[in-house]
């Protein structure tokens, strides 16, 4: 049995992705057997992958074949509830649980990335799943990616809120694209701090290859 996090963020575009795969990267840079999952990608594909897979297999090193570690991928950018209308192929959490537990088979770290923020529906017709029921499912954790721009305070308590509103335990917070000389950055990272009682676990600078976080301190963040 692996030891394995979800990582979520305060929306679409503010770097689940990047920041999963640096947490991977890590991991196996420290001799970790270290891998991803995600349940539904929507979007580009890139050689044939989803484009959120693509990114994490090049930046972690990761040299399996990254379609069996996404349950459902939809070329359409629209969100996995949509998506799976548009072409009529609905996501079913039988699928997402024998597909994680067969990921966990592979690897003794998982990484579970979630997809847009954490209100996102991945069913919505005569069956709703939503993605807090997912990670409910599976019995995960949470970290909460968080971007450093204006409005990420509101975000980033709401998320934390709903996600402890369904008793799901998080682990802490990450800030990406953070710039420790910006007064806004600084300010929207110790302000959520005091607000969710929650630690910050790093700040990522943009365009930076290594995340800055001791593996032992990333360790003890998977259950």
């Amino acid at each position: 049995m692996s030891k394995k996090i979800f990582v979520t963020g305060t929306g679409t575009d503010v770097g689940k992705t990047f920041v999963a795969a640096l947490m991977i990267k890590k991991l196996r840079e420290a001799g970790i057997s270290a891998g991803y999952y995600k349940a539904a990608a929507s979007g580009d594909e890139i050689e044939n992958i989803p484009a959120d897979a693509f990114y994490v297999k090049k930046i972690a090193g990761l040299n399996c074949d990254m379609k069996n570690f996404v349950s459902y991928s939809y070329t359409e950018s629209v969100s996995p509830h949509l998506a799976a209308k548009i072409f009529n192929r609905p996501i079913e959490i039988s699928v997402i649980k024998r597909d994680f537990a067969a990921a966990e088979k592979n690897f003794d770290f998982l990484t579970v990335e979630g997809s847009g923020g954490i209100i996102c529906p991945l069913r919505f017709d005569d069956k709703i799943l939503m993605l807090d029921d997912v990670i409910k499912n599976l019995n995960l954790s949470v970290v909460v990616v968080v971007d450093s721009k204006l409005g990420e305070i509101n975000s980033a308590v709401l998320t934390v809120e709903h996600l402890l509103s369904k008793k799901i335990p998080v682990k802490g917070l990450i800030f990406n694209r953070f710039d420790e000389k910006n007064l806004l950055h600084v300010d929207n990272k110790n302000v959520i701090e005091k607000i969710t009682k929650l630690p910050v676990l790093a700040t990522v600078k943009k365009n930076i290859a290594d995340l800055d976080i001791s593996i032992e301190k990333l360790t003890a963040v998977y259950e």
